[in-house]
């Protein structure tokens, strides 16, 4: 007689790739909690560190990594995709990747001299063509309006400077 899941399926072999993945997740969370207590504590008399969120965070980690190896060891394995938007046979369009990752790297190349709310809109307009839109005038009007909210959100409201480049004055 075999043993079957909580959910009535027969046990499937073990499940290393989880395993190597809670060790991971494990690990990064250690190195995260572990480099955060090199940060310095300017904090003054405030009751939070620089170094709280990071801490939290890495033991967040190790804690949740802990938990898929001890799922894992269960007998617990993911639940197979069954969408009815996913193309389970079809094999990976490397085109879209490839164009993709160009509209990225010309981000890249191009946000020092052109600035952040040029870029910004060129990505979101050119990752939306790739992926099928072509609705090219509202693809730019959203662009825009998100890469120049998100400049003046991080360099005015977070006070992480974007490059303006070109636009330096205008924003």
């Amino acid at each position: 007689m075999t043993e079957e899941n909580r959910d009535g399926r027969a046990p499937a072999a073990v499940d290393s790739a989880q395993y190597v993945l809670a060790a991971f997740i494990m690990a990064a969370g250690a190195y995260v909690a572990i480099d955060a207590y090199g940060l310095s504590d300017s904090s003054g008399n405030a009751a939070i560190s620089p170094r709280d969120f990071p801490v939290v965070v890495g033991i967040a980690l190790v804690v949740l990594g802990a938990l898929l190896a001890v799922a894992t060891w269960r007998g617990d394995v993911p639940h197979e995709e069954e969408g009815e938007d996913i193309d389970l046979v079809g094999g990976t369009d490397w085109r879209t990747v490839a164009m993709l990752i160009g509209v990225v790297v010309a981000n890249i190349l191009l946000i020092d001299l052109l600035g952040w709310a040029i870029t910004g809109a060129m990505l979101f307009a050119g990752c939306a063509a790739v992926l099928g839109s072509r609705t090219w005038v509202r693809d730019i009007v959203i662009g825009v309006v998100l890469s120049v909210g998100s400049w003046y959100l991080f360099t005015v409201g977070l006070g992480v400077p974007l490059p303006a480049a070109i636009l330096d004055g205008i924003l």
